[in-house]
C-alpha cells in the first residue's frame, strides 16, 4: 500500500457504493488498484499517462474516472457516504457555511476557443470560451470557480463548479438545492441546515427571503452599503439583519475544508479540459474527506 492509498480500514467503507456491473458481460479491472491510481493523480496532479505503473495501464484509470464522472457515479457514492454518516449521527448540522474558491486553469485544460460572431462593421472579435465548460478569463486568468456548502465537520455536502468571474451570491441557492443526504432506513432526503452562514457576498434580499421561507436560520453579515440604503429609506427599509458574531466564527470552518479540498493539486489546479470531469476531480476529493476521521469544533484537523 502506497501512501495516499486506501487503507485496509477505509476500502470496507467504499467497496459496498461502487459498481459491480461494467454491463455488455464484461468484467471491472480492481476497483481499488483504479481508484487508488485516481487518488495518487488527485494528490500530485501529474499528468494521467505518467501514472505508477503500479497501478495498472493509464488509460484504464482515466476512463474509469471520466466514466464515472459523466454518469454521476461519483455523485452517488457521495451521497451514500453522506446517508451513512447522517445514520450514524455523524454530521453536524447545526452549522452549515457556503463559500467559494477560485482555481487556476492549466494550459491544458484551456482548449480551443470558440470564435465570437463579429457585429457589422467591427474586424475582430475576442475568442471566447463555452459557459458550460465552467472555464473563463478573470483578472487572474482562465479561471475555474467552486462553490460549496461545508458541515460543521469540514467536509462537503454539495459542490457546484462554475466559470471564474461568476459572483457567490447568485450561486448560492443553487449550492443549497444541490443538498440531498438520503436516509438509508426511508423517507425524504433532508435538505435544510438548521443554521447556515455566509460572508457578506451572500447577502441580498432574495437570499434572505429564501432563507426564511425555508425556515433555515441563518447568519449573513449586511453590506455596509445595504445598510446605508436601508437606513436612508428609513421606515420603509425594513429592520436590520440579525447577526450572531458568536455563530459567524465558525465559518472559517468552511475556509478550512476549502484548504483539505485544496490540498489535492488536481483540485488547487484544474487540468480536467471538461467541466464534468472536473466536477467529478472535486467530488473524489471529496469523498476522500468523508472516509477520513471526522474533524471540526472540538477535535483536531485530522490527516
Amino acid at each position: 500500500m502506497g501512501r495516499g492509498d486506501f487503507a485496509d480500514e477505509e476500502w470496507p467503507r467504499l467497496r459496498p457504493h461502487v459498481p459491480t456491473n461494467v454491463g455488455r458481460g464484461g468484467r471491472w479491472k480492481d476497483h481499488r488498484q483504479v481508484i487508488n491510481g485516481i487518488l495518487f493523480r488527485q494528490r500530485t496532479g501529474i499528468p494521467w499517462r505518467d501514472l505508477p505503473s503500479r497501478f495498472g495501464k493509464w488509460k484504464t484509470v482515466h476512463d474509469r474516472h471520466r466514466r464515472w464522472s459523466a454518469d454521476g457515479t461519483w455523485d452517488r457514492i457521495l451521497r451514500a457516504l453522506q446517508a451513512d454518516a447522517d445514520a450514524g449521527g455523524r454530521i453536524d448540522w447545526s452549522m452549515v457555511s457556503v463559500d467559494s474558491t477560485v482555481c487556476r486553469a492549466h494550459q491544458h485544460a484551456a482548449g480551443a476557443r470558440r470564435q465570437a460572431p463579429r457585429k457589422p462593421g467591427e474586424r475582430t472579435r475576442p475568442a471566447q470560451h463555452r459557459p458550460d465548460e465552467a472555464l473563463a478569463r478573470s483578472r487572474g486568468g482562465l479561471t475555474t470557480k467552486i462553490h460549496l456548502a461545508g458541515e460543521g465537520g469540514l467536509r462537503p455536502l454539495a459542490v457546484l463548479v462554475t466559470p471564474g468571474q461568476w459572483g457567490d451570491a447568485p450561486q448560492m441557492i443553487p449550492v443549497l438545492e444541490r443538498i440531498r443526504v438520503p436516509r438509508p432506513a426511508g423517507g425524504r432526503p433532508r435538505t435544510r441546515p438548521d443554521h447556515l452562514s455566509g460572508d457578506k457576498a451572500h447577502s441580498s434580499r432574495c437570499i434572505r427571503r429564501y432563507l426564511r421561507r425555508r425556515q433555515i436560520k441563518h447568519t449573513i453579515p449586511e453590506r455596509r452599503d445595504q445598510r446605508a440604503h436601508r437606513r436612508h429609506r428609513g421606515s420603509s427599509g425594513g429592520r436590520p439583519a440579525g447577526f450572531d458574531r458568536t455563530r459567524y466564527a465558525r465559518r472559517n470552518e468552511v475556509e478550512r475544508l476549502i484548504n483539505k479540498l485544496k490540498a489535492h493539486r488536481a483540485v488547487a489546479t484544474r487540468f480536467d479540459k471538461r467541466a464534468y470531469i472536473f466536477h467529478g476531480t472535486v467530488t473524489v476529493a471529496g469523498i476522500r474527506l468523508w472516509l477520513l476521521p471526522r474533524t471540526g469544533p472540538g477535535t483536531s484537523l485530522g490527516a
